[in-house]
């Protein structure tokens, strides 16, 4: 039984273990700080008059580049066109699917596919996200109870009657059995500060890049996933025991499909459909 704390993971396999992250709030850094190096250039950009009630706008003029390492790009076994189709054969495989295979999946795989979401970019490189892994059967059980209740009350109040329309097709109910099969549960966690109390930048675009990354990695390890957002999702915070800087983005169970799993016959938009190419 044991817990991994990483800068930008947890793994709960037991709920007795789960830890508080301390918070010691600092002042948000000024542009010097933030670069890590002295910058006297950092100087206003546009001086506007005290009576115009607006403040002057501050910029930095970056002269150099500080802490700066050569660039190893990745370079295809195959040419750029044929890699680029490669990839696009598998990543095309990727459905969303409700029906998992209680098959067990090593945590050596899960900590490689958050590893690869953990490289995507983000603003100012805070990297604003924690992803919670969940193998622990007791949490998945209280997990799944919380989300049912919401989910209830979603689909018995909230939904409109085009809403239901639209996901008739997905055979969606208020019933998330699949939770307690699946292996893990991922709970992306978007962090509105960083652990100290410093600034982030671009929160959900970065939180939802590096979750793409995560599908993406585990489908290429060949796993089915399923991006769930309950609303509220508040209650996971209290759940899982995390502090108030993190904010629940996505819950995504991860696994092996079912032998009898099944998915809508859908057809994705055409390239002309989904671009614009200007030349």
């Amino acid at each position: 039984m044991s817990v991994l704390s990483a800068e930008h993971c947890s793994i709960v396999q037991n709920h007795d273990e789960l830890g508080k992250i301390q918070l010691h709030p600092q002042p948000v850094p000024c542009c010097n700080q933030l670069l890590s190096v002295p910058r006297p250039e950092c100087v206003p950009r546009i001086a506007l008059r005290p009576e115009s009630g607006v403040h002057p706008t501050r910029s930095c003029f970056m002269t150099g580049h500080a802490n700066q390492i050569k660039h190893t790009p990745f370079v295809p076994s195959q040419d750029s066109a044929l890699a680029a189709r490669s990839f696009y054969d598998v990543i095309r495989k990727r459905r969303t699917v409700r029906q998992f295979s209680d098959r067990p999946v090593s945590r050596e795989i899960i900590e490689s596919v958050i590893q690869s979401a953990g490289t995507a970019p983000s603003g100012a490189h805070k990297q604003p996200w924690r992803f919670i892994a969940v193998s622990n059967k007791e949490i998945k059980h209280q997990i799944r109870m919380a989300i049912e209740e919401v989910e209830k009350e979603f689909y018995e109040k909230k939904a409109s009657d085009r809403w239901l329309q639209d996901l008739q097709d997905f055979e969606t109910s208020p019933d998330k059995s699949y939770i307690e099969t699946v292996p893990w549960l991922i709970i992306v966690m978007a962090l509105r500060t960083t652990d100290e109390g410093g600034q982030v930048y671009y929160l959900n675009e970065s939180v939802g890049i590096a979750t793409g990354m995560l599908l993406t990695a585990a489908h290429h390890a060949g796993l089915a996933t399923l991006t769930h957002t309950p609303s509220p999702m508040n209650f996971l915070r209290d759940v899982l025991d995390r502090p108030e800087h993190e904010r629940p983005y996505m819950v995504i169970p991860m696994g092996y499909p079912s032998d009898t799993c099944t998915v809508p016959d859908l057809a994705r938009k055409p390239l002309n459909e989904i671009s614009e190419f200007l030349e």
